[in-house]
């Protein structure tokens, strides 16, 4: 057994302390008065939710090593999350916006992956031990979970995470950029907001088919809002867990399909059954998005989901 001078070493009281500190984290960024609206107007929650336990592992307060609750998490929870947070996805009114939108955000896709290797070739003639580190310390190792981020949010980062092997000791860092950006980025958005009429006129945009789509979205969520019962939750974590399990299942032939594949060339995320298991997992969530599954969002699918993968 390996030897540990971690404060708390038990699974059990680990998972007990980090839901406290999640549930405070919330609570006191549901107060909107005084010193807590005060701090969460300069700290984001968000980075409390990763700081807090980096800061309590490497402290040694608890035990990292030897826990099995990120595999547990890793393996469960985020392919759950994964499912849940498609299930609402109206993939159909997206495809109605047209090709210049469509276009615009696979442009934007591409930017995004193509940008962190420029990133570091620039940065490397410049300063090299900036984007250096070998094995799991890797820079670009930690930008794919950014990339994973900015293209799918935080389940998407965290996958990549997983995928990448990057050291969760850092990770804190790239999720500081990662909210870093965010906010200036919402702060950019938020100023264009109130001037969006004279940008479109400016750009000649046409809108309509964004804003037939925004009303949509809002009529349907409207409809289907309701009180949840037992009833939908059972139902709820039952295709979120049984599409984890039928994941899980597939992740397994098709990793060993491609095992011949060398893991360190191009494709070798082919040979991970953590590829799969999130690839699969994200299918079966956007195939659920086309059926009556779909309605379960509105008794609160994606905030389980939500759930889910801040526990991941």
């Amino acid at each position: 057994m390996q030897e540990t001078t971690a404060l708390i070493t038990d699974d059990k009281i680990i998972f007990g302390l980090l839901m406290i500190i999640l549930a405070g984290i919330f609570y006191t960024a549901s107060i909107k008065t005084g010193f807590w609206k005060a701090f969460y107007s300069v700290v984001p929650a968000l980075l409390l939710c990763y700081l807090i336990p980096a800061i309590f592992t490497s402290t040694g307060l608890i035990e990292e090593a030897g826990s099995n609750l990120y595999y547990m998490a890793s393996r469960y929870l985020l392919p759950a999350a994964l499912v849940l947070m498609t299930l609402s996805i109206d993939l159909k009114g997206i495809f109605n916006l047209g090709p210049k939108a469509l276009i615009m955000f696979f442009t934007g896709t591409v930017g995004i992956i193509i940008g962190g290797p420029l990133a570091i070739l620039l940065i490397s003639a410049i300063s090299p031990e900036t984007v250096g580190g070998a094995g799991p310390d890797a820079v670009w190792r930690g930008l794919a979970t950014l990339a994973g981020s900015w293209i799918g949010g935080g389940a998407n980062q965290a996958a990549m995470l997983e995928i990448y092997k990057y050291n969760p000791a850092k990770y804190g860092g790239m999720v500081l950029v990662d909210i870093l950006v965010a906010n200036v980025w919402m702060a950019v958005i938020l100023f264009g907001i109130g001037r969006r009429n004279r940008i479109n006129k400016w750009l000649k945009a046409d809108t309509a088919a964004i804003e037939t789509l925004k009303d949509k979205v809002s009529a349907y969520a409207a409809s289907v809002k309701r009180e949840a019962t037992l009833t939908d939750y059972m139902i709820i974590l039952g295709l979120a867990f049984g599409a984890v399990g039928f994941a899980h299942l597939g992740a397994k032939g098709l990793s060993s399909y491609f095992s011949d594949i060398p893991t360190d060339s191009i494709f070798g995320s082919l040979t991970s059954s953590f590829f799969w298991l999130v690839t699969i997992a994200t299918i079966i969530g956007i195939l659920l998005s086309f059926t009556k599954a779909k309605k379960y969002e509105g008794a609160g699918a994606s905030k389980l989901g939500s759930i889910f993968r801040f526990r991941a």
